[in-house]
């Protein structure tokens, strides 16, 4: 197995290891890294959980808060955890519906890895005593 501190596939990864961190303001500033896949013979799900993942209500600018879950099965490359946490970070600031942030998250991680298979669940806390939950699956 190759190590990954050694492993010239990552010599590209700008994030992982830096000792200064920028956040990204808004998810178009951010950058999805990724990585080759080291076992891209075989299908298997990578699972990212974010129970802390914020945005803004586009109509009263209040938080909105709520649990993230992305997977997807890799094709020929991974997407870099340290670069999701500062994309989804991005988020926090930006004024976006349920709908459009768990679409828009799935769009951004199929343009940067390519994967098989992929789906982004938003379980967001209740407001005014509705919670709501979107799931977004690719391909169609």
């Amino acid at each position: 197995m190759t190590n990954p501190a050694t492993d010239p596939s990552t010599d590209h990864l700008t994030q992982l290891g830096s000792h200064s961190t920028p956040y990204p303001s808004s998810p178009d500033e951010a950058v999805l890294e990724t990585f080759a896949n080291p076992h891209a013979d075989r299908d298997y799900w990578i699972e990212f959980n974010c129970p802390e993942f914020t945005a803004l209500c586009p109509i009263t600018a209040q938080p909105d808060f709520g649990t993230l879950t992305i997977r997807y099965v890799p094709d020929q490359r991974c997407v870099e955890s340290k670069s999701l946490k500062l994309y989804l970070f991005s988020f926090r600031n930006q004024g976006a519906f349920a709908e459009r942030i768990a679409n828009r998250i799935l769009d951004d991680i199929v343009a940067a890895c390519a994967p098989r298979r992929a789906e982004v669940t938003g379980q967001f806390t209740p407001r005014g005593g509705i919670s709501i939950t979107v799931t977004a699956t690719w391909p169609k």
